[in-house]
């Protein structure tokens, strides 16, 4: 699934290719991929027609965008394999096209929902008073967000009593973290994955606040990390930060800071990469 970076990337061409323009036509290609609008397609369809679309806005991995006439928004959620695009009015569909957004503004680029597993979608939500879309409204602050708040963020990771990445992963204390970043991040900060929050003192916490900042920063410039075709910009094009990875997806492969091999260990039904000896493993009583 597409964490912060590869999110951010999409809101950015949202923002530069969508915002501002009003949609005609709304056509809605397989119900799935309207199936969070509860009303269904034909709803989805009618009141976003001849409605304008403000700035495109993002908080953790879910991204969204204000409609004109303010009380609601348009929330996109990419799943695992969902692409917005830009496209030329007369390029071809593409196989898993799920829906189509012309535009009235005649500058021949429409918005397209490509989905190839339909896992993801988009659907109208009434928006919250702080602008929030109100099914989003529990998500935490992301740590590229400027209001992000670090000592608030050390106390609660503290009283959560779990596992470091299992908390690194709730999007009620922390968004925009996944299961890529989580392994780069801890990796960079020499923290197992199983480690408990409650051990970590504020200098830890702020080091690994840190290097999950930087590893998202980085993977950002780079465009995200793509590891197959299904994640893309709005232009189809994939970013290249997986060439840059130091943990995920190195089973084996020599740690990059002591050349120990590193590990895979199976984590609530995903993996955890790791290196055995950069990241000792917490002690058991």
């Amino acid at each position: 699934m597409p964490e912060l970076p590869e999110v951010e990337v999409v809101r950015r061409g949202l923002a530069r290719w969508v915002s501002g323009r009003t949609a005609e036509d709304v056509e809605v290609l397989h119900p799935r991929a309207v199936r969070r609008h509860l009303a269904g397609g034909e709803d989805f369809a009618a009141r976003l027609r001849g409605t304008g679309f403000g700035t495109a806005m993002r908080r953790g991995k879910y991204l969204w965008i204000p409609l004109d006439e303010g009380s609601s928004s348009l929330l996109g959620h990419l799943g695992m394999s969902g692409q917005l695009l830009v496209r030329p009015s007369g390029a071809p569909d593409e196989k898993h096209l799920r829906i189509r957004v012309r535009f009235a503004d005649g500058l021949g680029t429409e918005l397209r929902f490509v989905d190839q597993r339909t896992f993801g979608g988009l659907s109208l939500h009434e928006t919250a008073p702080d602008g929030l879309p109100d099914v989003i409204a529990h998500i935490a602050r992301d740590p590229l967000d400027p209001a992000f708040d670090d000592a608030a963020f050390h106390t609660a990771l503290r009283l959560r009593r779990t596992t470091l990445k299992r908390a690194l992963l709730d999007q009620s204390l922390i968004s925009g973290v996944g299961n890529i970043y989580a392994d780069e991040a801890l990796w960079r900060s020499r923290l197992h994955y199983e480690r408990p929050t409650a051990s970590l003192t504020r200098p830890r916490t702020t080091e690994l606040l840190g290097h999950v900042r930087d590893v998202m920063s980085e993977a950002l410039a780079q465009g995200g990390t793509s590891f197959d075709s299904l994640y893309v910009n709005v232009n189809g094009e994939s970013g290249y930060f997986d060439r840059s990875l130091d943990a995920y997806g190195r089973e084996d492969e020599p740690c990059h800071r002591c050349g120990t091999p590193m590990r895979r260990r199976p984590w609530m039904n995903r993996s955890s990469y790791f290196c055995p000896r950069c990241q000792r493993p917490p002690r058991t009583v």
